[in-house]
């Protein structure tokens, strides 16, 4: 009887510490919507309140997910996140925070793996990026073109990985893609309306799903 409540414990320790984390994640989620002011000035304070749902998720996959590459991966993944999310506060640091989420996508590709390769998943990946690409360019300074291609086809090799891997992965690329998609119309084409919310809603929900595939499948 005793040894049967000790491994009960133990098969539900996980499951405890996935929902903490992800209420914690959820309501960093909300004081972020709530202090968030579009007219404000950049400050420590709503780049923490930026970066902090991040951060909560990459504690999560430090806490629960499975020692081995996948999980490390993703979890450094998250860390460049956060850290591009705090200097793109300021937009005159807009190249270095293009970069940093240009390693978590690296870091994501690295973890998500080249097995099994599927390659027709690959062609509408490259067709909708050329398309989107040829409309974006005539809009960008000189300086970005090169910058954000190359940031484009590492989102791009990332999306193609994540389909490849299937849910929640997939679902987290594909919601990588339609932030990042949002994010270029709104900064270089013409402001959208609640740009800014589509935005990060998209966003985190892409974050949360890569963290959460990290514990996919894991056995009860």
């Amino acid at each position: 009887m005793e040894a049967g409540g000790r491994q009960s414990v133990t098969r539900n320790t996980p499951d405890l510490l996935l929902s903490q984390w992800l209420v914690s994640f959820f309501a960093s989620c909300i004081l972020y919507f709530l202090l968030w002011l579009p007219a404000a000035e950049p400050s420590w304070s709503s780049a923490l309140a930026k970066c902090l749902p991040i951060l909560c998720l990459a504690l999560f996959v430090h806490s629960t997910a499975p020692s081995g590459s996948y999980s490390q991966f993703i979890w450094v993944g998250l860390f460049c996140s956060a850290l591009g999310d705090f200097v793109l506060t300021w937009p005159n640091l807009f190249l270095l925070g293009l970069a940093a989420f240009a390693l978590a996508y690296v870091s994501y590709l690295k973890a998500l793996g080249w097995h099994p390769l599927r390659l027709t998943l690959l062609e509408p990946v490259i067709a909708v990026f050329t398309l989107y690409l040829g409309i974006l360019q005539p809009h960008l300074p000189s300086s970005l073109s090169v910058p954000v291609l190359v940031y484009a086809v590492t989102l791009g090799l990332m999306l193609w990985r994540a389909l490849a891997r299937g849910r929640p992965a997939a679902l987290g690329g594909l919601f990588f893609g339609i932030s990042d998609a949002l994010q270029a119309w709104n900064t270089f084409i013409r402001p959208l309306p609640s740009g800014r919310l589509l935005i990060m809603v998209t966003y985190y929900a892409a974050q949360a799903l890569m963290a959460l595939s990290t514990v996919e499948g894991r056995a009860a």
